[in-house]
Parts: structure tokens; sequence; C-alpha cells
């Protein structure tokens, strides 16, 4: 069992709160986790909305669930059934009452915390939502070897401990086609699926770049504001990033489209058809898809309340990833897939206008070490590991 950091988050949470809910894209690890967490407290009842039988259990949830005042009840994929937020909110409360108000219920849905808070407005002060990723850096060895097998395979643990690079694909590509056939439908309009998978396509031989509706549309034979609420789906879905560009400097011209990232680089490879290493090292997305696969392994392990952008003018000055921490201090991040440290000329004329704390470069390698009087370059591990020590 590879620890995972979400772990400690949900077990604190717990400790406070009569409901959690744990959110992240289908197969990325959430009922292996829950059901590890619920092994630790005797009775635990463990429920999968996808099974009728288990759904009929719940028809009526008061009756079912008073029998289990004093264990955790786990409640996988919730999105099968909204309505039942309405009638946890009044069992809480009646648990808050009895004094046995936390610990309750651990929530688990594939859709993003925005979306799922939709159906369960009702529990607003009861409920904590965390989201879990794919395997991070941070939760395995730091090493070249384990940095490039995660980057190609992505972070899913079925695609990651694949047997090898073709058994990994295949996985990825029946991934692929179980959300364009089965899942996407569940939240949003009848899609059609290979009109979908052309948009995921073209978005992964985009990755990183700046948003153009117009040309998907153009492309797809739809309009942009179909291709926009196809992107808020996927977004939703915790598939897609849009990184939104840094727009607080009032005296430079500004880039204002958003960056679009397909959030996996495993799945960015699947819909490229990159198999190897070798595929992608010779391919021309390689340089954007580690880019995004640092953005993700970053703001994974970032503060909660960090927000994240990027920085870009009209006369070329550019920063990867800005990170505003709680506090206030601003940390400016140049991404680079080589060995080299050296900033492009852009990322300093960025630095000049916008002054941040700390400066970066994001290599391929393990070691840390200054470049110049204000900036460090450094590996993937180790500024995850700083970032993350931020949350202690």
């Amino acid at each position: 069992m590879i620890k995972r950091i979400a772990a400690a988050e949900i077990e604190e949470a717990l400790l406070y709160q009569a409901a959690v809910a744990i959110v992240g894209p289908r197969q990325v690890g959430k009922t292996t986790l829950a059901r590890e967490i619920a092994e630790k407290r005797p009775g635990s009842v463990y429920l999968d909305l996808e099974s009728p039988a288990n759904r009929d259990r719940l028809a009526d949830p008061e009756l079912y669930l008073q029998q289990f005042e004093d264990t955790l009840v786990v409640l996988d994929e919730i999105h099968r059934a909204p309505e039942i937020f309405a009638s946890l909110r009044g069992i809480i409360d009646q648990g808050r009452r009895a004094g046995k108000g936390i610990g309750r219920f651990l929530i688990l849905g594939s859709a993003s915390m925005d979306l799922l808070r939709q159906s369960s407005e009702s529990l607003a002060g009861r409920i904590s939502y965390i989201e879990m990723d794919p395997f991070l850096t941070l939760e395995l060895p730091a090493d070249i070897g384990t940095l490039t097998r995660l980057w190609l395979r992505g972070g899913f643990p079925g695609s990651y401990l694949a047997s090898s690079d073709a058994q990994s694909l295949r996985w990825r590509g029946d991934f692929i086609r179980t959300y364009l056939e089965r899942d996407v439908p569940q939240f949003g309009p009848r899609v059609p699926a290979v009109l979908l998978e052309k948009l995921w396509t073209m978005l992964a031989h985009g990755q990183g770049t700046l948003l153009n509706a117009s040309r998907l549309a153009s492309a797809l034979q739809i309009s942009a504001p179909t291709v926009q609420r196809y992107i808020d789906l996927l977004a939703d879905l915790l598939l897609v990033r849009r990184l939104q560009p840094f727009h607080r400097n009032a005296g430079k011209r500004l880039v204002k489209s958003p960056k679009v990232y397909i959030r996996d680089s495993g799945l960015v490879h699947a819909l490229l058809g990159l198999r190897t290493f070798n595929d992608l090292a010779g391919h021309p997305v390689s340089g954007l898809s580690w880019e995004g696969f640092v953005i993700e392994s970053l703001l994974a392990v970032a503060p909660e309340r960090a927000f994240a952008s990027f920085y870009r003018t009209v006369a070329g000055a550019e920063i990867d990833l800005l990170l505003e921490l709680p506090g206030g201090a601003l940390w400016a991040i140049e991404i680079k897939r080589s060995l080299s440290a050296r900033p492009e000329k852009g990322f300093h004329i960025a630095c000049e206008d916008l002054k941040p704390d700390k400066r970066f470069v994001v290599n391929a390698g393990l070691e840390q070490y200054p470049v110049d009087a204000q900036t460090t370059a450094i590996g993937l591990p180790g500024i995850a590991k700083m970032l993350h020590a931020l949350n202690r």
C-alpha cells in the first residue's frame, strides 16, 4: 500500500467534522483509501451507491442510518444519489444533539468540490471537502526513474502500477473510453462521445497553450460557447485545469486567456498514443507535458488557500507558474524539462515587474543550488516538499 498524503487530512477532518467528502476522478484510489480508514473503526458500514441494492437500503435514509449512530458510514459514488444530502442534515443535527456529532460520514464523489457543493448546500458547516489526486511526487521515491515513470504513465494507480508501459497505455485507453461513454453523461447533457474525444485529443495536442475556443469550435464544427461548456464539464470532473492569467499589473498589456492543461500527464500521452519514454521525448508536446506535470504536482501539495496563475505580457515577459500563498508571499516558478537551470530572459523581465518573494527554476534533476542571488534551481521533489511543509 502506497501511503497517501490525503489520508492524514481525512483522518484529521473526521476528528472535528460530522461529514468529510473525498472528491477526485474515478479510479484515483478514493474507495481503497476510504476502506482502509473504515477498517480502523469497528462496525463501519460501506455503501456503494452504484449498486441498486445499496441504493434501495437508503430508500428511507433516516430509518436506515439511525442504527449506525456510533460508527462511520462510507457513502461511495454519492453523485448517483445527491438527494441523500437533504436527509443527512437532519441525521447529523440529531446526532449532534445526542453528543455524537463528529466522524459520522465519509462521502466519496467523482466530481469537483464546486459541483458537489451545489448538491450539498444543506450541509454547510457540517462537511469538509478534501480533493484526492492521483499518485503524487511526494508519495513515491525521490529518484529520476520514479519521476520519469510517473510523468510518462501519470498518477492513476492502475496506470502507474501496470506491469509494462504497453499495459499502462491500455489501462488509460480503457479509462478514457469509460469516462466518455459512461461517466460524462451522468454530469452533463448528452455529449456525443466521438465529439468529446476529439476535443480531449485536441486539448492534449495543445497542452499548456492559451485557450482559443473559436479555433477549437471551427475544427469541431460546433459553437465556441459549446466548446466552453464541454471544457467546463471536463474541469468539473477534475480532468482538465484552466490556469488563469495574473491580471493585477495594470501598467502592462497582459495576456487575458487562460491556459488549458489535461491534469494527468498519462492521459495526455494516451490521447496522443505515446507509449514509451522514447516516444514522449521526441514528441513536440514533451516540454508542455512536463510543464503541466510539474504544475499539477505542486498545486496538489500547495496550501489550501494558495492561488495559482501564470504571467505573460504581450511584450514577452513570462512566468510559467505564480503562487500567491496565504499571508501574501509570491513565488515565481520557471519550469524546464532539461537539466539546465538558466531561466529565459522573459522570466527575469517578469520578475522585475512583479518583485516575487522567491524565484525558482524547476528542472528535471534532483539537486538544489543557487542560479544567482535571487533564483534557486531545484528538482520537482524538492520544491514539492517545501510547499507541503507550509501546510504544517
